[in-house]
Parts: structure tokens; sequence; C-alpha cells
């Protein structure tokens, strides 16, 4: 029987063909993308579970319950939609709990595999939740894009609760588009809104020579690469804006083009990790670089001696997608469910991808410094804006907003060249100072700096956004004040200092410090890690009394 009899069948093909069109198989890619999904979203939430109750408990800096109370007050019924959350059924503590528990089993569920696109958007809805209740300790951006990769994976799962990963399962050719113009809208606006933003360190080269010491939370390993030398930082650097300007455009050029990205990026996240701490944000990126490969080019990287079993599921794979194609070719025949939920299937991800680029045109031309941009720049950007954002800011964009599944990126567009640390200290008779040592910020000068990725450690990194802008961070840089002062037991041990909860301060302030890198003889002679000089406090001696 001829196979031209298939034509009438939903544009993609075979519904139970694991190949695309250009014959490239993706099945056990898939597998390996979800069980990393599930891996990266444990992560999350066992990291944030860990801290949650000092900081958005009941007694915590920020408590969820009261948020949740004032921002009711202020917009009435419209707060549901403006900060969705399952929190309005319980911010208390028990709650706070029981929603990191959920979040913690669904991950699990998606690591082996069941019910993926039941339990993809459950650990959404839960992850949308917590993110919400947050408030600032969970505004980071790999929070953000954790929800678009889980929204856009949806279609990219296979049915049924108990999927047999050794049966192919092709999904919709635009389920794949989400993954991928997830990964380039990533990359590419990391790079691209570095240049745009107009910041000399980026154009000129020199980033990296601040870089390693001026990151939120460095490693020992930073140490040892910011001692390079200069010209090797430049040709990091451009290795960078290659991975990141220029190669995501290879996600249009095929197969191979995608492998080619795909494997750099992870290289890149790689290289990263190894020498900073940015939480679950490198495997996480690395996750989503896996949908770029497919399955001959894994079996490829496979050690040997795993390499024979894993031939065995590819080859099962393609056997099975033989015996699919001949059964189709006699039935001549596809449910009507199938072509619903693929036309249905195919609507949805049109318009994620659609909105998805207003975000990233938006996000460009948030970020451009007109002053300092060629005038072709500017003029293009002006022109997108006008097409694009001028009716859709306000129809697409901002309705969407509360969601924050939809979103634009751009990592570290301007290089922060000093490191300005705000330091805790704390006094029994307020003459005698102490310096209170955060578990992972810079302390201590003669301390190394620890290696805590993939772990999120969220107090930690919100006191570097705070050196970097104290007036902007004061209510909850107030809050954590006055927990000291009161021995919270619960943010006492989120600074590392649970005996501070036995015996708390009578009296604290806020000292302002510049930290940098120490060279390699100063560290061979003195054995500190780090520099630093005071540059002033941000408050004088604040007691119980005064409060």
């Amino acid at each position: 029987m001829s196979t031209t009899n298939l034509a009438p069948l939903v544009p993609g093909s075979l519904p139970d063909s694991g190949v695309d069109r250009a014959g490239v198989r993706d099945d056990v890619t898939r597998r390996l993308y979800f069980r990393g999904l599930g891996l990266v979203c444990l992560i999350a939430f066992v990291s944030l579970w860990s801290q949650i109750h000092g900081l958005v408990g009941q007694r915590g800096l920020l408590p969820a319950d009261e948020f949740f109370g004032l921002v009711h007050k202020k917009l009435g019924a419209n707060a549901y939609w403006q900060l969705p959350s399952l929190c309005w059924f319980g911010a208390g503590n028990g709650m706070l709990h029981l929603w990191c528990a959920l979040g913690t089993v669904l991950s699990i569920l998606l690591m082996i595999g069941w019910g993926p696109r039941l339990v993809i958007p459950a650990i959404w809805a839960t992850y949308l939740s917590l993110s919400s209740a947050g408030q600032v300790f969970l505004s980071f951006q790999w929070d953000t894009l954790l929800l678009e990769m889980l929204a856009c994976s949806v279609l990219y799962a296979p049915r049924g609760w108990r999927p047999d990963w050794r049966q192919p399962s092709k999904p919709l050719p635009l389920a794949r588009w989400l993954l991928w113009g997830l990964a380039f809208k990533l990359m590419f606006l990391s790079g691209v809104t570095k240049l745009l933003s107009g910041d000399t360190a980026w154009s000129d080269g020199t980033a990296l020579q601040f870089h390693y010491y001026t990151q939120p939370i460095p490693s020992w390993t930073s140490w040892y690469v910011y001692q390079l030398p200069r010209p090797v930082h430049q040709i990091s650097l451009m290795i960078l804006f290659l991975v990141e300007l220029f190669l995501p455009f290879l996600v249009f050029c095929g197969s191979r083009g995608r492998s080619i990205f795909g494997m750099a990026t992870i290289l890149l996240m790689v290289a990263i990790e190894a020498t900073g701490n940015f939480g679950f944000f490198n495997l996480q990126t690395i996750m989503l670089a896996i949908p770029l490969l497919n399955d001959d080019l894994l079996c490829r990287l496979i050690p040997r001696r795993w390499r024979h079993s894993e031939h065995l599921v590819i080859g099962n794979i393609r056997e099975a997608a033989q015996d699919d194609v001949q059964t189709a070719v006699r039935t001549q025949r596809v449910p009507a469910a199938w072509c619903w939920r693929s036309i249905l299937g195919t609507l949805a991800a049109g318009m994620m991808l659609a909105v998805s680029l207003l975000t990233m045109v938006r996000e460009m031309v948030r970020t451009q410094r007109a002053d300092k941009m060629p005038a072709v720049v500017t003029q293009t950007l002006r022109t997108l804006d006008g097409l694009l954002l001028s009716w859709s800011e306000t129809r697409i964009l901002k309705p969407l907003a509360p969601l924050r599944t939809i979103n634009g990126y751009g990592l570290f567009r301007v290089m922060t060249t000093r490191r300005s640390e705000i330091v805790i200290e704390i006094s029994q008779d307020g003459t005698t100072w102490q310096a209170v040592a955060f578990p992972y910020q810079p302390g201590p000068v003669d301390r190394p700096p620890p290696i805590v990725a993939p772990h999120m450690p969220r107090l930690d990194w919100q006191m570097w956004f705070a050196g970097l802008d104290p007036v902007g961070n004061g209510h909850w840089l107030t809050a954590l004040t006055q927990k000291l002062l009161e021995g919270n037991p619960k943010v006492a041990r989120l600074i590392g200092h649970p005996e501070m909860a036995d015996n708390p301060p009578r009296f604290v302030r806020l000292a302002y410090y510049d930290y940098k890198f120490t060279s390699a003889d100063h560290r061979l002679a003195v054995g500190s890690w780090w520099s630093r000089s005071q540059t002033g406090y941000l408050t004088g001696p604040l007691s119980r009394q005064s409060e």
C-alpha cells in the first residue's frame, strides 16, 4: 500500500513517531531532559524549604501571611490575579511546609517519569505560589526561568500516567520550538543586553577582571581564576560573546546547528559553575540545552561501558517506530481526539512563542542606552517598539505579568566593578563590637570563599543586592536587625549563628566595606583571600529600646 495515503494526517506526521522531519530522533534526549528538569525542581524546592521559615514564615523577615493580607486589603478581589498563589489558602508555617513538601514530591514523580503532562502543571502552580509568597527573596531570574521552562515543557512531555519511554512518542513540532526558542532567548538576551546597556566594562573587554570577586557568591576557585593574566580574561570574554550572541542563531540551522549551540551552552555553564556559585541556575540552563541535542549525539557522548545498553534502548525505539508506521499505513486513520489535541496544542504553542518574542523585544528596548548606541540600533529598536510593544504592552504583556511565566532575561547586563558589603556588627555594651559573618558572603578575610551550589542561600544572595542598593533594600534590612535584636531563632539559623537566639545582642549596627580578592603574592605572604577597607556606617547603634 502506498504511503501517500497518509497525507491527510495533521502536519507533523504520525502521532507515535519519534522522528522529526529531518529524520533525527530525540526520544532518549526527551527522557534525559525530563529527568533533569525534575532534578532541578527538586533542588529548588528542597533548597527553599530549608530557608523558607526564616525568610517568609510567621516569624520570618517578611511574613507571607501578613503580606497576602496587605495585598488583599489594597487590591480587593483583584489581588487573587495580581498575586496568583495557593498560599491564599494559607501562608502560615504549616502551610509553607505543605507547599514545599508538595513541590518536592511532585519533582520526584517527574524524575521517575510519572504523569509528566499532569505533574508539570502542578509543579508550576506550586512554585509560582511560593514565588509570590517569597517576595524579594524569590525574585531572581532563574526563578522565573524555571516557571517558563515548566510551562514550555508541558506540550513536549509524553501523555499518560506511566509513559513507556521505550516507545516513540513524537511531540508537536512547535512543542520542540518552545524549548529551543527559550534557549535562544535566554542566551541571546544575556549577550545582547550586555552591549545594549552601554556598560564599557563589556565593550572594552575588562568585565572579567572584576567579575570573579564582585559576583554575588564567589567560590575559592574564583580566586584562582582571578589571578590569570588579562589576555586570558579577554579571550574568555570573546568566547562568552560568541556563545551568547552568535551561536544562538544556530537553532535555526537544523539538527547539527542546534547540537553545536547546545553543546557550547553546556560547556559555558560548566565553566561558570566551576568559577562561582549561582544556585541551580547553571544546572537549569544545562537541562534547557538538552533538547537541542539528539539521540545519536548522546549515544556518542555517553561512556563506552554504558553505550551498549543505550544502543539497545534506541534500537528498540527505532523498531517500535517502524511498527507504528506500518500500523498507521494499514489503518490510514488517526483518532479524532489526537487531531484536536494537535490543533489546540499547536495554537497554544504558537501563542506562547508570539508572546515570548514580545518579551524579548521589550527587554532589548528597556535595556538600550540610546546615547551610547549607534543610530541604526536605536532606530531599529524604536521601530520594533512602535510596531510590537505600543499595542501589546497593556493588552498582553501587563495582564500576563503576574503569572511570571513568559519573561525577558539579561543576566549581569551591567558589570559591578566594586564589591560593597554590608557587615552586621553586634555588641552587648555598645562599646565592644563583633562582626557577624554570614555563611556564604565574604566575612573574615582569611576564610576561603565556599562552594555552595546548587543550593541557593537566598538571604546571602539578597545581602549582595543590599550592598549595591542599601536604601532600596531597607525594608527587609530593618526587619533583619529587629529579628537579631529579638533573638529570633529562624533568622539566627539563616545567618549561620543559631547561638544568637539564646543570647541576642543588645545593639546592632550596619557597617559598609569594600572587598577585593588579594593578589597571589599577598595571599602567600599573609594567608588572606580578601582585602577590605571600611567606607563608613549605614546606621548608628540600634537597640531594642530604640525600635
